[in-house]
Order: C-alpha cells, then structure tokens, then sequence
C-alpha cells in the first residue's frame, strides 16, 4: 500500500499506543513564564478528496492584539467551563471558527500536551472529517480555510528547520518553516505538530524532531 493511503484504524491504533510521546517539548529557560500555562486544544483534521489524503488549515484574522494574528493554525482555542475535556473542546471550536458540524468529525486520538511559547497547554486531537462538508467560517476570528496534501507536507524538500534564541538562557530552540504552498506559510508549532503526527504514523519513516 502506497504510504499516503493513510488507514484511520491504523493511525488511531499508533495515537493510542504511543501518541503521549510526541511531540517533543522545548526546554523553555527558567523564569521564561511568569504563570502556569492555559489549557488549550486544537483539531488536527485530515481527509481524503479526490484520492489524495489532505490535511486541514486555517489562517486567523489580522487583529493588532493578537500575536498569532494571520498565522497560518489549526482551528482551536482556550477549554471552556462547557467543555468535558480537551476533544469537546476541539470540537466546539472547529464548529465555532469554521462551521464543522461534529456529526461529520470522528476522533482518531491525541498527541501530547505541548506547552507553547504563547504560554498554553495545547492538546492536539487528531481526527477524520468525512468529505465534502459545508465550512462556513467565523470572518472575525479565520481569514481563510484551506487544505495541503499529505503527499507534499511529507516531501523533505518542502521544509526546513531554523533556530531561535529566547530570552533569558538557554539553548535555541528549532523552528520548523515550509514552504509557501498556495500562498501560506505554515510554521512554528502548526507546522512542529504536523510534522511529528505525520512521523508517528509512518508517512515520514526517517522524521525526528531536530534537537541540538
């Protein structure tokens, strides 16, 4: 079987067995966070249309005082009181941002918590949409809605890794940028997240997180 013919049962096997290993967390300095981190999750939906497996994407809307403002991301956010968990939380997001119905949503499982630079505790939650959906999305929070192959997000030549300095002391830490497909730049811990699901579950065989 051609490795981009992903298989559902087979990805929810592997989140469940290994899914709390990746990714990996960066070693912020001491000090660099003056307050225990927000919990947070996001939706991490893939599909298949026209053949070819695809994985989903939104870019934010441009607003001054937010700093992920039109960075390309996955639909998600903060957990509410109304939320059970990290995957209601998932999904009410990706139904309040882009219009997706849960009804059309299936949870394969999760990878493990990652502590953001921006100071949340995400937890990202793997799952299938069955396409084609209707997607309406949320103007004042997604300027757009679109998809990137599988085929081309696993391609080495599409992605590079770069190294930042932050405050305080400390190692740098790796900062994963692709390359612009259909005009976005997917990068930073959207593109770290992509990157370590596609690696887990075998469609990038020789992927490891960088580390110095």
């Amino acid at each position: 079987m051609n490795r981009f013919e992903l298989d559902c049962k087979h990805i929810s096997r592997v989140l469940a067995d290994r899914g709390h290993r990746v990714p990996e967390p960066v070693c912020y300095p001491n000090g660099y966070f003056g307050c225990p981190p927000a919990p947070a999750s996001v939706l991490m939906p893939l599909f298949r249309d026209a053949g070819e497996w695809h994985v989903l994407y939104i870019r934010r809307s441009e607003h001054e005082a937010d700093r992920h403002s039109g960075q390309v991301a996955f639909p998600g956010g903060k957990l509410d009181s109304v939320d059970r968990d990290a995957f209601d939380a998932a999904l009410r997001e990706a139904q309040e941002e882009i219009g997706l119905d849960p009804r059309h949503v299936s949870i394969l499982g999760n990878l493990q918590e990652y502590r953001t630079i921006s100071n949340f505790l995400v937890t990202p939650v793997v799952a299938e949409i069955r396409w084609p959906v209707p997607l309406v999305p949320d103007t004042r929070e997604v300027s757009r809605v679109f998809s990137i192959p599988v085929s081309w997000l696993a391609d080495p030549a599409n992605h590079r890794v770069s190294w930042r300095k932050l405050k305080g002391e400390g190692a740098p830490i790796p900062v994963i940028h692709f390359e612009h497909y259909d005009g976005e730049l997917l990068w930073g811990i959207t593109a770290k997240l992509t990157l370590s699901l596609l690696g887990l579950i075998g469609v990038m065989e020789d992927w490891q997180s960088p580390a110095r």
